[in-house]
């Protein structure tokens, strides 16, 4: 009886090895349809390299928006940066000189990307404003790295929630998307990673035009969380100026039980 069992088990373990297989390969085969598509997408209606605006001639390169010249001027640096806020340090020890005239955020950590400048900044706009949405998956191949390359060790475990910084009130409604959901969304059916919508934004005034001090003020119980706060997340979003947005996000996690909030963004001004 115990060799029945045994071969029954080894079985059964080989069977979910060849449906664990089966999967892989038909999640392959998919990848791979979706991005001939998109190559097939950009053949009939070009959008050309967000970067440089030049054809886009391989499946990868329609895949991310970028030719593959220009994917690579987005390398991520390992270098020293603020303990507070994640910006570069010039000649500072730990902290900049900004984060040390101001209070204590309500965040733990903040990683930032890339200077919201030249280029960089001339992506961000073909993303937004110029229907590249391609660079989702490119943006979100680079903050997953950023998370776990560039934190010196301190990786986080996988399953702690990416949360989003929740868009506008009324912007999915009036615009029909959201550059920030779209990223989540490619994070969550790309990559699998566990994305968390717990955040809410009541309505208040655009944040665009808006010094730092009126920013707090406007965005101060703005957002919300409407869900259950997990004990520990990720909070990403596309900029960082003056840190108010990731703060207020912060505030209200923690408000609502969270003990350790992490930022993440891709462009810092």
């Amino acid at each position: 009886m115990g060799d029945y069992i045994c071969n029954e088990n080894t079985i059964f373990a080989k069977k979910a090895k060849q449906i664990r297989k089966r999967r892989i390969n038909i999640s392959m085969e998919t990848l791979n349809l979706s991005k001939k598509l998109c190559l097939l997408g950009e053949f009939l209606f070009p959008l050309n390299c967000a970067a440089c605006g030049g054809t886009l001639l391989s499946e990868e390169e329609a895949w991310i928006g970028l030719c593959g010249e220009c994917a690579e001027s987005f390398p991520l640096k390992s270098e020293k940066r603020c303990a507070v806020c994640g910006r570069p340090l010039i000649s500072e020890l730990e902290v900049c000189m900004n984060c040390r005239k101001n209070a204590e955020n309500a965040y733990d950590s903040m990683t930032l990307l890339y200077p919201y400048t030249g280029r960089e900044q001339q992506v961000l706009k073909a993303y937004k404003f110029g229907k590249h949405r391609s660079l989702a998956r490119f943006f979100s191949e680079k903050i997953l790295y950023a998370m776990n390359g560039l934190r010196a060790g301190k990786a986080l475990p996988l399953e702690v929630p990416w949360i989003p910084v929740p868009p506008r009130a009324g912007k999915l409604k009036t615009a029909g998307w959201d550059q920030v959901e779209l990223i989540a969304q490619t994070l969550e059916n790309l990559y699998h990673v566990p994305v968390l919508r717990c955040l809410k934004r009541l309505a208040s005034k655009t944040q665009k035009k808006l010094g730092k001090s009126e920013r707090m003020t406007n965005l101060k119980g703005r957002i919300i969380c409407s869900g259950e706060a997990p004990e520990e997340a990720i909070v990403f979003d596309d900029v960082f100026t003056t840190g108010s947005t990731m703060k207020v996000c912060a505030e209200a996690l923690k408000s609502a039980g969270s003990k350790r909030i992490h930022g993440v963004c891709l462009f810092y001004g």
